[in-house]
């Protein structure tokens, strides 16, 4: 059951890219499998290196996040890759 809109104070402002999320799902790290819906950021629960597909890059186009902390990752992505990805606990925050 989703939210209840009464409770939902953000319910009719617009989406943007620098808004809250307002829905999240763990990732499952691949290397041929884009998230089901793109990430409008990443949430790293255990520091690692994070390599991923930005919204905007090709596929080739991989970019490695060394040695990310425990925290936000504020970059649209389509895609975390199994390689070269050593962090945990990620989380895809979406609208």
């Amino acid at each position: 059951m989703p939210g209840i809109a009464e409770r939902d104070g953000l319910l009719n402002h617009g989406r943007d890219a620098s808004g809250p999320g307002r829905r999240a799902a763990v990732v499952t790290a691949s290397d041929t499998v884009d998230l089901p819906i793109y990430a409008k950021a990443l949430y790293v629960g255990a520091a690692g290196n994070i390599r991923v597909l930005t919204v905007g890059g090709e596929d080739g186009e991989a970019v490695t996040f060394a040695n990310h902390p425990v925290g936000w990752l504020p970059v649209q992505v389509r895609r975390v890759l199994a390689t070269g990805t050593t962090a945990t606990q990620v989380v895809a925050v979406f609208d």
